[in-house]
């Protein structure tokens, strides 16, 4: 695996999602985007291959157990309110008496979850975007505006000619 060129390993890069209020208000929301997006992968994955074939006892134990790792790890990389609401919404499944439509269930039910926060991440991110866009038109209209105007000169801002 490459290292990016900041000399930082990809496990430890974690995209900031930001909403409500200012900083100094609230706890910011830090999810680990590398090994979330691993997990959502192998997760549907796994559920494209369970749509596909009937599973045996020893098939059902294991993807139990494989759902109930991935709740576990994905513990390590959501914030605290993500984390909460995972454990909220998601219960370890007992890979003992569980049934095939149990176990397609469940995976679907986590595919759905991670494709919402991904969703939620990617409009965040895009909202913060718009936001430092205008604010830097703000900007520069108010660094066109704050130029002093030339003797003799015309009225009209500098800018490129046609």
């Amino acid at each position: 695996m490459e290292t990016p060129q900041n000399d930082i390993p990809e496990e430890s890069i974690a995209a900031e999602v930001v909403e409500g209020p200012p900083p100094e208000t609230r706890a910011a929301s830090y999810v680990q985007a590398p090994k979330l997006m691993r997990i959502a992968s192998m997760t549907r994955a796994m559920l494209d291959e369970v749509r596909q074939a009937p599973l045996d006892d020893p098939g059902r134990r294991r993807l139990a157990d494989v759902y109930d790792r991935s709740l576990s790890e994905m513990q390590d990389v959501l914030s605290d309110d993500l984390r909460q609401e995972l454990a909220d919404i998601f219960t370890p499944i007992s890979s003992e008496a569980v049934s095939e439509s149990e176990l397609r269930i469940a995976q679907a039910q986590l595919v759905g979850w991670l494709e919402g926060l991904f969703a939620g991440i990617q409009a965040t991110l895009l909202h913060q975007q718009a936001t430092m866009a205008s604010q830097l038109q703000e900007m520069r209209m108010r660094a066109i505006e704050a130029q002093p105007r030339q003797p003799g000169g015309d009225d009209r801002p500098p800018g490129q000619y046609l």
